[in-house]
């Protein structure tokens, strides 16, 4: 759905209240698979980044998947995967509850339990809340937002941010308590056709307190300025 499509579907909401709960709901299983990013990264060692989801199900319930991660040169520096039952709760919001696994090269995986709500906020920013808890006392927080901005039909630019915070230091993953990264990404794309567009951007990370200090001891860069290209693939 465009953001026209939003914008008169959430005005046609606003004037008639009564209209939602009137609509009827699907009855068809349907599916949707989307890489919203598949990109190669150039700073100071060339990598590359995915972000990659799909669902199946119905209007009010569905089966949710997503891998996302980042590679550094030949190696893979962080993956995770999602797993989740997915309920609209809204016209604009669904509740996620299911599971993450984030992927290490050493094998010291970790697994996590996940609630989250998405959706649609005002001004039709896209936005991600994950809360995760793991083993032996483990938390995190996730907070993921985007925005398209439209210059025609096909011409968007897209800034996002992501914060992550965690409740304690786990110094196997390199990660402290309190507010760990931020990323940010302006990325300008182009929609070839609907389903395909190629983009260049950049994109910027930084690691905090005492995450900051574990890429120290790593050997690993504090700040990441980054020239971005890719495409974004839906079906």
């Amino acid at each position: 759905m465009t953001v026209y499509q939003r914008f008169l579907t959430l005005l046609l909401l606003a004037t008639n209240p009564a209209l939602a709960e009137e609509q009827p709901h699907s009855g068809t299983t349907q599916f949707m698979a989307i890489a919203d990013q598949l990109e190669f990264r150039d700073s100071e060692g060339r990598g590359g980044a995915w972000d990659v989801s799909a669902w199946l199900g119905r209007d009010i319930h569905k089966l949710a998947i997503a891998s996302e991660g980042e590679r550094e040169g030949p190696a893979t520096e962080s993956a995770e995967t999602r797993l989740a039952l997915q309920r609209a709760v809204t016209p604009f919001w669904d509740l996620q509850l299911g599971w993450r696994r984030d992927w290490q090269p050493d094998e010291r995986n970790r697994d996590w339990g996940m609630l989250a709500l998405t959706g649609t906020a005002p001004y039709f920013v896209e936005t991600t809340v994950q809360l995760f808890a793991g083993g032996d006392g483990r938390s995190a927080l996730r907070l993921e937002m985007e925005k398209e901005i439209l210059f025609t039909q096909r011409l968007h630019l897209v800034p996002d941010v992501e914060a992550t915070l965690y409740g304690q230091d786990d110094p196997a993953q390199g990660v402290g308590h309190g507010l760990s990264s931020i990323e940010a990404g302006l990325r300008l794309r182009y929609e070839m056709i609907r389903q395909v567009a190629p983009y260049v951007g950049v994109n910027w990370e930084k690691a905090y307190s005492r995450t900051a200090d574990y890429a120290r001891r790593d050997g690993e860069a504090v700040e990441k300025p980054q020239f971005v290209a890719g495409v974004r693939l839906w079906y």
